[in-house]
C-alpha cells in the first residue's frame, strides 16, 4: 500500500476566484490552466497499519495545524472510497520555490491524490482523481489532468471535475517564470473575493473569457490565448485589491516585468504576454523561437528566471523513485 506520484504545477489562464463552498472547494465558475514542466512535486504515500496517526512531510518539514488538515481532507476521501481506516505517511518534495505564486499547491495536492489513490488500490480515471485533489486545492484538479485543462463548476463530483483540452499549441508554448519572492495568502484572497464590489462584474465577464479561451486553444491561436490570460490576470488583481483587506500582492519587480513584456510586444513585435496568479511572480508566455531572448530580457529586470514547457498529467512513478 505504497506509491509515488509526480504532478506539475499550473499557470492559471482563466482563473477561478472565490469559492461557493469552501469545504468542498466548489468554485463560482469554470477555470482553465496550463501545466508547467519540468517543475513538479513528487509525493510518496504509504498506508501503514503500524502508524498511530497520519504523518505529512513537505520539503523535509512535518506539517501541523491547518496545513496538515488540508492534506488530511484528500487522504480521508481516499480512505472513504477505499473503505479503509489505515493511517498514512506522506512525503513530498518540490523542485521549485513554493508559496510565491507558482502553483505549488496545485502540484502538491495533485501528486498527493494520485499517490494515495494508487497506494489504496483504487482504479479511478484522472477526472475522477481530480475531484479528490480538488478538496485540497481547486487548481490541483487541473494539475491531475495536465496540459491545458478545464475545471468545470458544479455542486457535486459528477460536475465539478477537470478535463484535458487538446491544443496544437502544446509543443510550441514556452513559459519564462520571473521569480519575485513575496509571501502570499491565497486562501484568504479566495475567502473574501465575493466581498469586492468588482466581483459581480468579474462574474459577468468571465464566461466570455472562458468561451474565448476554449476556442483559441482548439484553433491554436497563441495571441488570443495569452492575450486573454493577460487580461484575466488584471481582472483577478482588480477584484483582489478591492476586497476588504485591500490586498496588493504585486511588487515593483512585477510591474517592471509587465512593462518589459509590453515593450517587447509593441516595439519588437515579439509574441509575448504576462500572466500572474495570486502572487508577485510573473509567468511570461512566448514561443520556442523567442524563449532564450525573452528570458534574457526578464533576467535583466534583476529577478531569477526559470524556463518551462507545457507539462503533462499527474503520473505514477516507479518504485525506485520512492522518497522513503
Amino acid at each position: 500500500m505504497k506509491a509515488t506520484a509526480k504532478a506539475h504545477p499550473i499557470q492559471g489562464l482563466v482563473k477561478y476566484h472565490g469559492m461557493r463552498d469552501e469545504e468542498q472547494r466548489y468554485p463560482y465558475h469554470d477555470s482553465i490552466s496550463v501545466c508547467t514542466a519540468p517543475s513538479h512535486t513528487k509525493t510518496t504515500a504509504e498506508f501503514d497499519e503500524s502508524l498511530d496517526s497520519d504523518v505529512f512531510v513537505v520539503d523535509g518539514e512535518e506539517l501541523t495545524g491547518h496545513a496538515a488538515d488540508r492534506v488530511r481532507t484528500v487522504v480521508s476521501r481516499v480512505r472513504e472510497l477505499a473503505e479503509i481506516d489505515t493511517r498514512v505517511r506522506l512525503e513530498s518534495e518540490n523542485s521549485f520555490p513554493s508559496n510565491v505564486g507558482l502553483g505549488s499547491s496545485s502540484s502538491g495536492f495533485a501528486a498527493a491524490a494520485m499517490a494515495c489513490v494508487e497506494a489504496a488500490g483504487l482504479d479511478l480515471t484522472r477526472p475522477d482523481i481530480s475531484t479528490i485533489a480538488r478538496l485540497g486545492s481547486s487548481s490541483a484538479a487541473r494539475a491531475v489532468t495536465g496540459g491545458f485543462s478545464d475545471l468545470h463548476m458544479g455542486l457535486n463530483d459528477h460536475d465539478c471535475r477537470s478535463e484535458r483540452l487538446e491544443s496544437p499549441l502544446e509543443d510550441d508554448v514556452r513559459i519564462v517564470a520571473g521569480l519575485v519572492p513575496a509571501y502570499k495568502e491565497t486562501e484568504e484572497a479566495h475567502r473574501e473575493a465575493a466581498d469586492s464590489h468588482m466581483f459581480e462584474a468579474r462574474l459577468a465577464h468571465i464566461h466570455d473569457q472562458l468561451v474565448e479561451m476554449r476556442d483559441a486553444l482548439r484553433e491554436g491561436d497563441f495571441d488570443r490565448v495569452f492575450e486573454t490570460a493577460e487580461h484575466d490576470s488584471l481582472s483577478l488583481a482588480a477584484t483582489t485589491m478591492t476586497g476588504p483587506a485591500g490586498w496588493v500582492y504585486w511588487k515593483p519587480e512585477t510591474l517592471e516585468i509587465f512593462n518589459e513584456v509590453r515593450r517587447l510586444r509593441e516595439k519588437e513585435d515579439i509574441p509575448v504576454y504576462f500572466s500572474t496568479d495570486t502572487g508577485a511572480s510573473v509567468y511570461v508566455n512566448t514561443t520556442a523561437e523567442h524563449e532564450e531572448y525573452v528570458e534574457g530580457v526578464i533576467a535583466d529586470c534583476g529577478v531569477e528566471t526559470m524556463r518551462w514547457k507545457v507539462g503533462g498529467p499527474a503520473e505514477i512513478l516507479p518504485e525506485s523513485e520512492s522518497l522513503f
